[in-house]
């Protein structure tokens, strides 16, 4: 809302203000906070830093988990499969063909 002098939001809206500052949308980088290439880069070396932690398999347990998970999901796609062909069988069987 604004007062009979229509001052009221319009500073909020970037129009003229009364104190002469021209009303601009841009607002100062406050200079104690830092810049964005800076925070890339201390981004950059938090990865790193991270990936340094990380305790990677040998090359006999990578084979191992991959087996595994190739087996699992073969076991999932025919139970899968079974159950899809069953119910099939059984809609035509109820409704025919």
């Amino acid at each position: 809302m604004s007062d009979s002098t229509g001052a009221g939001s319009s500073a909020a809206l970037g129009s003229p203000s009364r104190d002469g500052s021209g009303g601009t949308d841009r607002v100062s980088r406050d200079p104690r906070r830092p810049s964005r290439i800076r925070n890339i880069g201390t981004f950059y070396k938090q990865v790193v830093a991270e990936l340094r932690k990380v305790i990677w398999p040998t090359r006999h347990e990578l084979v191992t988990y991959t087996t595994v998970v190739v087996v699992f999901v073969i076991i999932i796609t025919l139970i899968v499969a079974l159950f899809d062909l069953a119910f099939g069988k059984g809609v035509l069987a109820v409704f025919g063909n």
